[in-house]
């Protein structure tokens, strides 16, 4: 399976080099990222922030590494000051025994007593002189862990500097991995709503409708308005005041002599009956 898959590709580089020469590479690689750029554009926004937060969450052992790191180097600094204060106190009373010697020698004794022993000036000079290369040695190796010590407490200090840039980094993305979330709860909110298509045809239909029967209302009530205006009825509300010279004022209109008004009126009496 393996050769028959070299032997595939082979085969594709071949023809690949035969139809596009040395551009052939050129031509894969640019294929090759223009698929990565097509996959990564159809990666849902939910897969990535979610990706986003399980990237956060996995800073948790780095974290726990670097308290680990923080617990030892802080064990390994307790040790290395109590070593340091002994070396310091030893070295204090080696400086004490070798002054005591040297102000012995001075008084050029021909022998010298020191815990119920006699020494001569000779084993005096050796012994101060072991001593004295001793205490260089001593104050050299204490000179070194010293220099550990500064080392290890600026490697702690970074240390805790690192561990305090990861804590604030992990609060500050994780704020803004929400910030993500909401803004992308609201895009979704105004795209759905957006997508919604309302059917307002059967509202406009209730509308034209309830607005023809207030029209139609209005015009029965106009009709039973003018009806009630011509049904011959006594306007009470708003009677008309009669003149009493109406019949005056008909003859001085129409200039007709009182005679014929009388006879006139006597004619549409029986025409009336």
């Amino acid at each position: 399976m393996l050769k028959k898959a070299l032997w595939g590709f082979a085969a594709v580089t071949a023809l690949g080099l035969v139809s596009f020469g040395r551009d052939f590479f050129s031509y894969v690689t640019v294929a090759g990222s223009e698929a990565r750029q097509a996959l990564r554009s159809n990666v849902p926004v939910e897969f990535e922030i979610r990706r986003a937060r399980d990237l956060v969450e996995n800073l948790g052992p780095e974290i726990r590494k670097c308290l680990e790191v923080i617990a030892e180097e802080e064990v390994a600094l307790e040790q290395l000051n109590l070593e340091i204060a002994g070396c310091e106190a030893g070295l204090g009373q080696q400086k004490q025994e070798i002054l005591l010697l040297r102000g012995q020698i001075e008084q050029n004794q021909p022998v010298y007593r020191f815990a119920g022993r006699t020494y001569t000036t000779a084993d005096l000079k050796s012994d101060l002189s072991q001593r004295f290369a001793r205490f260089k040695t001593a104050e050299s190796t204490l000179a070194s862990r010293q220099a550990v010590r500064n080392q290890r407490e600026q490697a702690l200090v970074a240390v805790r500097q690192k561990l305090d840039s990861m804590l604030n980094d992990r609060r500050t993305l994780e704020v803004e991995i929400e910030h993500l979330e909401s803004r992308h709860r609201q895009i979704q909110t105004a795209s759905s709503t957006s997508r919604v298509q309302l059917d307002d045809s059967q509202l406009s239909r209730a509308r034209t409708l309830v607005a023809n029967l207030n029209r139609q209302l209005d015009v029965q009530s106009r009709l039973l308005d003018s009806e009630g205006k011509f049904t011959g009825l006594i306007p009470v509300s708003s009677p008309t005041a009669v003149p009493e010279d109406l019949a005056q004022q008909i003859d001085a209109y129409f200039e007709k002599p009182a005679a014929t008004v009388a006879s006139d009126e006597v004619l549409a009496e029986r025409e009336s009956r």
